[in-house]
């Protein structure tokens, strides 16, 4: 589990691509401080699993799954990525509860440039709209951001994650709000039970 609060700006080191995976080593430092084989980081929101490690790199195994649901798969050697390490018992929550599993790819469409902040559009599909509500919270990239009809990201975030660099077409991952999830999980369940009753009792008339 993480919070959405980007830790540090990595860079690929490698990536070695394998038959139906690839093997992703990222240059490091604050994420690395207390890092073991088996932990958690988040890169770009996308939860991995360190399988190995130096004093300044760590490297993960990225499935064929994965790589097809995330923008991973287009990352290059020299790229930067958002890090953030598995939340602790003790940890401040200042973002929101994200799992680290991408739920979906969106686009940046458009970025407008001001004195103190960037407007950022960023397309959503379909799919993930009925989770999406204005002033929820939603993950782009690993960063928790708050949803607003226009996406205005302040000096702090262009600064310290990798969307103070995108650009109109890059690739981001997003991730809706679980609590979001689990609600609209409850009320289908409640739906379908619902509809089942009424055909009982609707055959039982007739």
């Amino acid at each position: 589990m993480f919070t959405g609060i980007v830790e540090e700006l990595g860079t690929v080191e490698a990536l070695e691509r394998q038959s139906d995976a690839v093997r992703l080593t990222v240059r490091a430092a604050t994420v690395l401080e207390d890092a073991g084989l088996g932990d958690s980081i988040a890169v770009n929101g996308c939860c991995l699993t360190v399988t190995d490690r130096t004093d300044s790199t760590w490297t993960a195994d990225v499935m064929a799954e994965t790589l097809a649901k995330t923008g991973l798969g287009a990352l290059a050697p020299g790229d930067r990525v958002n890090l953030e390490r598995a939340v602790t018992a003790g940890t401040r929550l200042g973002g929101h509860l994200v799992q680290g599993h991408v739920d979906a790819v969106g686009h940046v469409v458009r970025r407008d440039k001001g004195d103190h902040w960037d407007v950022v559009t960023i397309s959503l599909p379909p799919g993930l709209a009925p989770y999406v509500v204005d002033k929820g919270s939603i993950t782009v990239d690993g960063v928790s951001l708050t949803v607003v009809e226009a996406g205005s990201l302040i000096p702090e975030t262009l600064q310290r994650t990798t969307l103070g660099f995108r650009e109109p077409g890059d690739p981001v991952n997003l991730e809706v709000d679980v609590i979001g999830k689990y609600v609209a999980r409850q009320l289908d369940a409640q739906l379908d039970t619902r509809l089942a009753h009424l055909a009982r009792t609707e055959g039982s008339r007739s």
